[in-house]
């Protein structure tokens, strides 16, 4: 059981916008640098209005991206916002940069439908509990941080993000808890340990990273 956030500041965990991997079906998992596609940057344009925040960003380049075009409408310095490597995207090993189409005819099905999860994890990949590490220690090392924040990241981990800071069970069969997936460009609003869906992206090319 994930114990929820008690930080005193509320935190707006996003997705970030679409990508040329998302719309295309491949694979990104922690590959550093995915592009965002046009649509990508009108989601994350349309975010734009929401309160003075302090920023923080998974270090890959599709997160990096979506922040500097948030930053620009928030009037906020891009160059002051924090990474950590322990925000990035689930480690797919193998099968990074596979499509999903090609992988799923060579080694049958392996995404949970209904779950939107991997069922399985990859050769050298990253299992849903090495991401609930992960992120509670991130959770735990930034508890003190002052006032509201923006965490802008991806899919799967800021999914396990939500549910460990919310305080979710784990979820049978997957290991962690694991918050409901939201489209690219959605933001969820934490605040001590409740969650609400504040903005609700338009990604088409549903991918779960």
């Amino acid at each position: 059981m994930a114990v929820p956030s008690t930080r005193a500041g509320r935190d707006f965990v996003m997705r970030h916008g679409e990508t040329v991997y998302n719309r295309a079906g491949r694979m990104q998992g922690d590959h550093p640098h995915t592009p965002l596609t046009r649509a990508g940057f009108a989601q994350a344009d349309a975010m734009g209005a929401a309160p003075k925040l302090t920023l923080w960003s998974s270090p890959a380049g599709r997160a990096l991206q979506t922040l500097a075009i948030i930053a620009e409408h928030l009037e906020l310095d891009w160059h002051q916002a924090r990474t950590d490597a322990r925000l990035v995207e689930i480690g797919m090993g193998a099968w990074s940069g596979r499509y999903y189409r090609e992988l799923e005819a060579e080694v049958g099905p392996f995404v949970d439908r209904g779950q939107g999860l991997y069922t399985r994890p990859p050769e050298g990949g990253e299992w849903y509990d090495a991401i609930a590490a992960r992120v509670s220690g991130w959770v735990e090392d930034t508890n003190a941080d002052p006032g509201d924040r923006l965490v802008v990241m991806h899919g799967m981990s800021s999914r396990v993000l939500r549910g460990v800071m919310t305080g979710q069970a784990v979820l049978p069969g997957f290991d962690a808890p694991v918050a409901p997936a939201l489209r690219q460009g959605s933001i969820a609003l934490i605040e001590q340990g409740g969650e609400t869906i504040v903005h609700r992206g338009t990604g088409a090319h549903e991918t779960p990273t």
